[in-house]
């Protein structure tokens, strides 16, 4: 996978979690790649984006040799198989059913999760308190899922840990909206964050935390 400048081009917006996968993962890697943004809090999409991915007209768009790839998961995929003949990391697990379970936590991260991560957002009342419920509840799955390993692949950062680590931008927006603390209902995973943000690939990658839930806020008509 080249990573001459103009090779690998990334269109995003700063606070998409999904798009910041995608830069997670080329930073991780190393690979270099110029960055357009997309400003998501105008309804409409750039001629870029419309070019390059008019079915869904959405973010983050890989554009590789001047080829589109769209869909975080489906992008993740195709920067570990592009790269893995060049001696870069791998993301994703070596072993069949390893990698199967990775990608069914995703999709759980991004249907389940994602779902509601937004209703609890934008819910009011009684709504809210179940929804924060839920939400708990699927965090406490996930750091299950992690147990006491230092990733959730084992003693190294993949797949799955590049796919969840941007909704951790969020966890101040989940403690302030819902009154509760992420270290006492998900301590390993509080400190699965911290080891995640050790990695320059990371830090370098996800925005404030505060910025994130005062963005979220105004999508969301929170008071």
């Amino acid at each position: 996978m080249s990573d001459r400048n103009g090779d690998i081009v990334v269109v995003d917006f700063w606070a998409n979690g999904f798009g910041m996968r995608v830069r997670i993962a080329l930073e991780e890697k190393g690979i270099k790649y110029d960055y357009k943004e997309e400003d998501l809090k105008i309804p409409q999409r750039g001629q870029l984006v419309l070019e390059m991915n008019p079915v869904r007209k959405s973010v983050p768009i890989l554009i590789h040799e001047g080829k589109p790839v769209c869909d975080s998961a489906v992008i993740l995929e195709y920067i570990d198989e592009m790269s893995k003949e060049e001696g870069f990391v791998r993301l994703l697990p070596e072993d069949a059913h390893e990698r199967a379970l990775a990608r069914f936590w995703v999709h759980f991260i991004d249907n389940k999760l994602f779902s509601t991560q937004t209703m609890f957002l934008k819910s009011k009342g009684e709504a809210k308190e179940e929804s924060k419920k839920e939400l708990i509840s699927d965090l406490k799955l996930l750091e299950d899922l992690l147990g006491n390993k230092s990733y959730f692949g084992g003693n190294e950062f993949g797949f799955l840990d590049v796919a969840f680590i941007p909704f951790s931008s969020m966890f101040h927006g989940y403690e302030s909206h819902g009154n509760f603390e992420m270290e006492i209902e998900c301590p390993k995973l509080s400190a699965w964050v911290k080891r995640c943000m050790a990695r320059e690939s990371v830090s370098k990658v996800l925005p404030d935390s505060s910025e994130m839930y005062e963005l979220h806020k105004k999508w969301y008509g929170i008071d």
